[in-house]
């Protein structure tokens, strides 16, 4: 894969990324804040940016979001296609929400 074409690449992750945040914190956003590991206050950034503020944020070449999960535990509850897949993932989701946000940014 050849480098523009890496950039052109995280340029549409990021743009798809800023839009569907921006959805989701227009829609509910206590719960946008939990599903995008975010504070209130970068809710509210979000929430303001205009079309062009988006798409300036979206061209850089570093990619926007991240993954929340580094732990090996939280990776098999969700993927863990199990008879209990439902509780998993519930339990899985309890014990993101009691991480800090700051935390799970870094």
């Amino acid at each position: 894969m050849k480098a523009n074409q890496l950039h052109e690449e995280i340029k549409e992750a990021n743009f798809s990324y800023m839009l569907l945040a921006q959805q989701m914190i227009r829609e509910d956003k206590a719960s946008a804040i939990f599903r995008l590991g975010i504070n209130d206050e970068m809710a509210t950034l979000i929430d303001g940016l205009s079309p062009a503020q988006i798409m300036k944020m979206s061209a850089s070449n570093m990619l926007l979001c991240s993954f929340r999960f580094d732990e090996r535990l939280l990776v098999n509850m969700i993927t863990d296609y199990t008879k209990d897949r439902l509780m998993s993932k519930a339990h899985a989701a309890i014990l993101m929400s009691g991480q800090r946000v700051e935390a799970l940014a870094a």
